[in-house]
């Protein structure tokens, strides 16, 4: 079985380190008033990357944050990678300016896909696409609207255009501690060639221990998030289990 990378998850909502629950606004439970400070301690346990998502962004349609992320890019001294609200190039090139190193769009893969193709072809890399779904289908404008496309199906799509990287989350799961969907995770990995990071729903190190089974050479990553907030599980016993 191929090793996972463990990624720790950073929201960031009214400059506090938040999550919410199933993505939504109404269901937030604040962690620490320094995003900062939950940074270094993430990487202090081992983080090799950083999940960093700017959700005030998300909801508004443009980067917020992104002193805070500027701040925590140099704190962390890890790659992070940064998705919410980054819906134009100007908006892209602000958060690559911050020192993040890996920008994660998701609404603007569907409403505009030449410009995602353009981004694709200079970014190479430094570029992710999120599909966040919930059923099956894709979600877009921080979660809020169904975009009537299944995730398999833009999957592809962004496959044959070069995308390099893809976060899957199932938003059903976000935030619940209910385990992952090991099932839409492989039907994603079995249907592209490009890289696949897994999110939402990682409680534990068996959660770890399911994606790796499904023995998918091009599942590279697992993003956690509550689980590790809540302390039901250490980072250690998640990098144990990542291999």
């Amino acid at each position: 079985m191929s090793r996972l990378v463990v990624l720790p998850a950073i929201d960031l909502r009214g400059g506090r380190c938040v999550r919410l629950r199933q993505g939504r606004p109404d269901e937030e439970t604040t962690y620490s008033d320094d995003p900062i400070a939950v940074a270094r301690r993430w990487v202090a346990e081992g983080a090799e990357w950083l999940h960093v998502v700017d959700l005030d962004g998300a909801f508004a349609g443009r980067p917020v944050h992104l002193e805070i992320v500027r701040r925590l890019v140099r704190a962390a001294d890890v790659p992070v990678e940064l998705g919410g609200g980054l819906r134009t190039d100007d908006d892209v090139q602000s958060a690559l300016d911050a020192g993040v190193a890996r920008v994660i769009v998701g609404t603007r893969a569907l409403e505009q896909p030449d410009a995602v193709q353009r981004l694709t072809e200079r970014l190479g890399e430094r570029l992710a696409v999120g599909l966040d779904a919930r059923d099956g289908v894709v979600q877009v404008r921080g979660w809020t609207s169904g975009a009537s496309i299944r995730t398999r199906d833009l999957a592809v799509r962004l496959d044959r255009e070069g995308v390099r990287t893809l976060i899957v989350t199932d938003i059903g799961r976000d935030g619940m501690l209910q385990g992952v969907n090991a099932a839409a995770v492989d039907e994603v990995c079995g249907a592209v060639g490009c890289r696949v990071i897994a999110s939402g729903g990682v409680s534990g190190p068996g959660d770890v221990e399911a994606l790796r089974a499904l023995d998918r050479k091009n599942l590279w990553g697992a993003i956690a998030g509550r689980a590790l907030y809540e302390g039901t599980v250490t980072l250690a016993d998640l990098l144990r289990a990542a291999g």
